[in-house]
């Protein structure tokens, strides 16, 4: 989903994020060491809005993602030790994707697609899922692809996170709201052939992605300016806190490693950049401080929680420059809201 609106709101928008990203000193991210899982750039000139990740099970350091709306039915495996694509995979039998917003991968090693957007602000009867299983073999490929109709029990409206939990196998979204949105729940099973009510079950911030930790004691989400990490216990939202997500044009995706050590955060745009965050406690990084961007750290400063609660932890940027993005993100939030009003 694409970030700014336009006429004149748009254009001071748009501006205002340009300014963020030179105080932010933004820069292409490399691969370091030739290691996974360290910060990296998609190289490929095909993802030009990747809206999802997924940190593969079968291949260690690969990620998959996809792009946004009027693209196609197509998946992408990308090397983080390189930044390239290592597969292109297209679903057969799913109709025309409309608005693909994020991927997740489930216990079963199948990837399900969030064919969930919708810029026209909840307006569409029904979404789609799309469901295969995670090739073992890392080669351009056409696979056959489950397609789920979902519908809200509440009413049609836009989200942009899918969360498959990794050991239940059940489905969660988020939907999207400048003043919040929904955590939906949907049923034990999918059912193909049928239409899958999810049902509201908790208040979640304005999200652009999420994803469960691999032990699914965690759930992140994100949107444009911050990130929390919510406990997840028997279904529902518990103790929430800061995650110092950095600061990215078009924030737009974010997953665990698949050691859960840190967090991956993505974003839209030609070459964009894929930022590892350490997390506390979690597998490797668990000494370092919760929210400390690792690897090489190109894409610059980190956001502070704008609009969803909260004080953000320590992060890496100087008093400066953490001020300047706070105050660009609410002149930015504002304009948005003006322009929706």
């Amino acid at each position: 989903m694409r970030l700014y609106p336009t006429g004149p709101a748009g254009t001071r928008a748009a501006a205002l994020a340009a300014a963020l990203l030179l105080l932010a000193g933004a820069g292409p991210a490399v691969a370091d060491d030739g290691r996974p899982d360290r910060d990296f750039t998609i190289e490929d000139p095909r993802v030009t809005e990747s809206s999802g990740l997924a940190a593969s099970r079968a291949h260690p350091g690969v990620y998959w993602t996809h792009n946004d709306s009027d693209d196609g039915p197509y998946v992408f495996a990308v090397d983080s030790r390189t930044g390239k694509t290592l597969a292109t995979i297209t679903m057969r039998g799913v109709g025309e994707p409309r608005d693909v917003e994020a991927i997740s991968i489930g216990p079963d090693g199948d990837i399900y697609v969030g064919d969930i957007g919708d810029n026209l602000d909840g307006t569409w009867s029904h979404v789609w899922i799309y469901r295969f299983p995670e090739p073992k073999q890392l080669r351009d490929a056409t696979v056959d692809a489950v397609q789920y109709d979902v519908k809200y029990a509440d009413g049609a409206r836009n989200a942009e996170a899918l969360m498959v939990h990794p050991k239940t196998g059940r489905v969660y979204i988020a939907s999207k709201n400048e003043d919040g949105g929904g955590l939906y729940e949907g049923p034990a099973k999918l059912t193909a052939g049928a239409v899958n009510t999810f049902r509201r079950v908790d208040e979640v911030p304005w999200v652009t992605d999420g994803a469960f930790s691999p032990d699914g004691k965690r759930l992140v989400l994100r949107s444009y300016f911050s990130a929390r990490e919510y406990d997840f216990e028997n279904g529902r939202l518990g103790e929430d806190r800061s995650v110092a997500a950095p600061f990215q044009r078009q924030a737009e995706s974010v997953t665990y490693t698949a050691d859960g050590s840190a967090l991956m955060f993505g974003s839209e745009g030609a070459r964009s950049d894929v930022v590892r965050v350490e997390v506390a406690g979690g597998g490797s990084g668990g000494d370092q401080d919760r929210g400390k961007p690792s690897g090489s750290g190109g894409a610059g400063g980190e956001a502070g929680d704008q609009g969803d609660g909260g004080g953000e932890d320590g992060g890496k940027g100087g008093t400066g420059l953490g001020a300047a993005i706070v105050v660009g993100a609410g002149l930015l939030w504002f304009a948005l809201r003006r322009k929706r009003g």
